[in-house]
């Protein structure tokens, strides 16, 4: 078996969203499905390709039915651990989406130690040396 996982964050302002996004995700690997099932039939190979797509809102939305039964078709089968990975993902998404919303600030704020205080340290140390940046204590 050949699976195309795809996971994405979508703006979750309209109630249409997962199925914009399912269409689009359908549309942007078919071409992928239908070589890799192609090739697998003239080849005799006994492949077969499918999709699982999860999309989760940026503000931490998704269709619980949907989330948990493509869970299972991936054979997740415990309820207790669909659960968990439903909430696990609901909560990452809203951790990051608040990070990004924190980045954001810096890069608009002029008070940048400030903004920085509030990101947990093992980020800012990270991005921080990653461009060789250093915080100067502000001059007052």
């Amino acid at each position: 078996m050949c699976l195309f996982l795809e996971y994405t964050r979508a703006m979750d302002t309209n109630e249409d969203l997962a199925e914009k996004k399912e269409q689009e995700k359908n549309e942007r690997y078919s071409s992928h499905l239908g070589f890799t099932n192609h090739l697998s039939f003239r080849e005799k190979s006994g492949w077969k390709a499918s999709q699982t797509n999860f999309t989760t809102g940026v503000r931490g939305s998704l269709h619980t039915n949907q989330f948990l039964t493509r869970l299972e078709s991936l054979g997740v089968k415990n309820q207790n651990t669909q659960e968990a990975m439903r909430n696990r993902t609901v909560q990452k998404t809203l951790s990051m989406s608040d990070m990004i919303l924190k980045f954001f600030f810096i890069a608009l704020n002029s008070k940048t130690e400030w903004t920085l205080q509030s990101l947990p340290t093992e980020i800012v140390n990270k991005n921080m040396e990653r461009f060789n940046l250093h915080l100067h204590p502000s001059r007052t």
